[in-house]
């Protein structure tokens, strides 16, 4: 019965989602683009509060474009000037002018509704325009800043949205968007091996004596695997701080922090993989992560 509840609440929420996106050809296009490109946030988005989820749509469909700029580009020159327009179009947006673009028009009615603020936007567009410059990473804090860069004002701009003031709940956030912003590097170590994209921490590095050479080839040697490890355990401590700030705090967030369930679930699998980040499984899309979601938004 509590299965079938889940699976039905759910449903009921795309329906809901879709009904309302149906009327709208920009609300649409955010949605389809979160979908495609990021499905596990898009489930979670899909069990934000209602009065927020089309600003949640909006927001992450906004970090997508900007995150996925570095992969469509070759010219770094080209690559500042996309980056520019998002940030002139920004600017833009706060002086009440509606843009063209989907997104943006998306974007400015979010911020419009609920007083978006303009610094974590721009501190998206600044964080991926930097790691597009200088990819390297020196240190694990250097990696931590990174993430708390461009993740955590997602959820810095959710909880505007929501209207929520309240110190250990920024903590949460902060701590949420640290761990997602390390383990989206841990997942994308493959994929970016392909183009000699090495997001490991140079300190890491040295520490288990792991070559450019290692990664790029998908090393499954043990020195590899110390080396994800220390990064994953990284990322699984800020888990933790998150998840006791969160039963802590203000119980409105919970929703906002289901991110919790997919970040621990692949953990789960990195560890039962033996920190073998190049093991094909850990691509699989969990099937019972729908169900899983709404779970812990019911019951925590």
């Amino acid at each position: 019965m509590i299965v079938k509840s889940c699976i039905k609440g759910l449903f009921c929420r795309f329906v809901q989602t879709i009904n309302c996106v149906r009327k709208n050809s920009t609300a649409k296009y955010c949605l389809e683009l979160v979908r495609k490109h990021d499905f596990e946030n898009y489930l979670c988005t899909l069990l934000l509060h209602k009065n927020i989820r089309r600003t949640g749509f909006a927001v992450r469909a906004f970090n997508i474009e900007i995150a996925t700029l570095q992969d469509q580009i070759s010219d770094m020159k080209i690559g500042e000037m996309r980056f520019k327009f998002w940030e002139t179009s920004l600017v833009e947006i706060y002086k009440n002018k509606i843009p063209k673009h989907p997104v943006l028009i998306e974007l400015f009615m979010a911020a419009k509704t609920h007083k978006l603020s303009l610094i974590y936007l721009k501190r998206l567009i600044l964080s991926r325009e930097k790691y597009m410059l200088n990819s390297s990473l020196k240190t694990i804090e250097d990696l931590e800043t990174y993430a708390e860069n461009s993740v955590s004002p997602v959820y810095y701009l959710f909880l505007e949205a929501m209207e929520i003031k309240d110190m250990t709940v920024d903590h949460t956030v902060s701590h949420l968007g640290k761990c997602q912003g390390i383990v989206n590097i841990i997942r994308g170590i493959p994929y970016n091996s392909k183009s000699g994209r090495i997001s490991i921490p140079q300190e890491v590095l040295l520490k288990y004596k792991v070559s450019y050479e290692n990664i790029i080839r998908n090393s499954n040697e043990q020195n590899v695997r110390d080396a994800i490890y220390e990064l994953a355990s990284r990322a699984n401590s800020h888990l933790m701080k998150a998840r006791k700030l969160e039963k802590e705090g203000n119980k409105r967030i919970k929703s906002i922090c289901l991110p919790f369930v997919p970040l621990h679930l692949y953990l789960e699998k990195l560890r039962k993989a033996d920190f073998n980040v190049f093991d094909k499984k850990l691509q699989e899309r969990n099937n019972l992560l729908p169900m899983k979601l709404l779970w812990h938004k019911i019951v925590g």
